[in-house]
């Protein structure tokens, strides 16, 4: 139970930082090169502004699944998050992917080992979660 807790808290950690990151290029920081394929060097236009805040909160909504199916909040999540859970893995697994194969050599550099924490430490949380339910 506890590795459980620590990998949900990793997952969160991390996905705060990236969190932040999104509001910086919603703010209009200077590091569309490291975001995006490195499409929009700079500052981001309007509208992929408005997406770095999309995915501010999507990232948000996924950490808290993570915790819920950890049970370090949400207790009334417990049933949905058997399944959503697999769903943050998944997005975890295409996030490394796609920054594996991103054009940008600094994007690379940052994005994959936090897309491969964020798969490592999701995919405890759920596999421990179903072995955990598998022994009841």
């Amino acid at each position: 139970m506890m590795l459980k807790r620590i990998a949900a808290y990793t997952y969160t950690i991390i996905s705060l930082a990236t969190i932040a990151f999104q509001i910086a290029l919603a703010a209009g920081a200077p590091w569309g090169a490291y975001a995006m394929g490195g499409a929009f060097p700079g500052q981001f236009p309007p509208a992929m502004r408005i997406a770095a805040l999309v995915q501010a909160v999507l990232l948000l909504a996924l950490a808290a699944v993570v915790l819920a199916r950890a049970g370090v909040i949400l207790p009334g999540w417990s049933r949905v998050s058997r399944w959503l859970i697999w769903f943050v893995v998944a997005f975890a697994a295409v996030s490394l992917v796609l920054n594996l194969i991103t054009p940008s050599a600094g994007e690379r550099a940052i994005w994959v080992p936090v897309a491969f924490l964020l798969l490592i430490s999701s995919g405890y949380v759920a596999f421990k979660s179903s072995s955990e339910r598998a022994a009841q």
